[in-house]
């Protein structure tokens, strides 16, 4: 299985690669086949993005980085919040890929912010442009703010979301809806149960 992981961190180090980091390693844990993981750091690539926006050929590292994307089981994109969304420099990595690229593809969404306040990139932002672009979007999309890190929380949505990806590619659902904890009884069954002395006319 190929696993590609696009990152839009702009410093180094970068929260944004360290989440996307995490979250690979969830992937490759939960996946059942051995999994190929390739990061794509989209901060090495703003000049040819530029280029192909502007004159319409990609150069060779860009090429390269396309061609990973198109050929990938599954991704994982992480942008940091700009603006309350993703950032320009991640959007024109995806507006200088092949309209049909992604159609059909699992992808787990995630963000990195200085403020949970932006949490809502992922719905607002997030997985409307990738539904959009016909991916499949995992249920579970993964924010971290600054004060999530080291803190209760973060794990379990990083290994849920890497769980939906991974039954994704192993054919299974990706919202399979949890066990129940209780025993559902059809109301007409448990009006057949009750007797004149519970006091129901029956």
């Amino acid at each position: 299985m190929k696993l590609v992981v696009v990152s839009a961190g702009l410093s180094v180090p970068s929260s944004t690669r360290l989440l996307a980091d995490r979250l690979a390693a969830a992937v490759e844990r939960s996946a059942e086949a051995e999994t190929e993981t390739q990061v794509v750091e989209v901060r090495d690539l703003a000049v040819e993005i530029a280029h192909n926006l502007t004159h319409g050929f990609p150069g060779r590292a860009l090429a390269a980085a396309q061609a990973a994307v198109a050929e990938a089981d599954a991704l994982i994109v992480v942008t940091p919040v700009f603006s309350a969304s993703y950032s320009g420099l991640f959007k024109s990595f995806f507006d200088v890929l092949d309209k049909d690229t992604l159609a059909g593809k699992p992808v787990l969404i995630a963000a990195t912010g200085g403020s949970a306040r932006h949490s809502l990139v992922l719905d607002h932002a997030l997985r409307p442009l990738f539904s959009y672009l016909r991916a499949v979007v995992v249920p579970t999309g993964v924010y971290a703010a600054s004060e999530d890190w080291g803190a209760e929380g973060l794990d379990g949505r990083i290994e849920q979301a890497a769980g939906e990806l991974a039954g994704l590619l192993a054919g299974r659902p990706a919202n399979k809806p949890a066990k129940a904890c209780f025993e559902v009884v059809p109301f007409a069954e448990q009006l057949a149960a009750l007797s004149p002395k519970d006091g129901v006319a029956v």
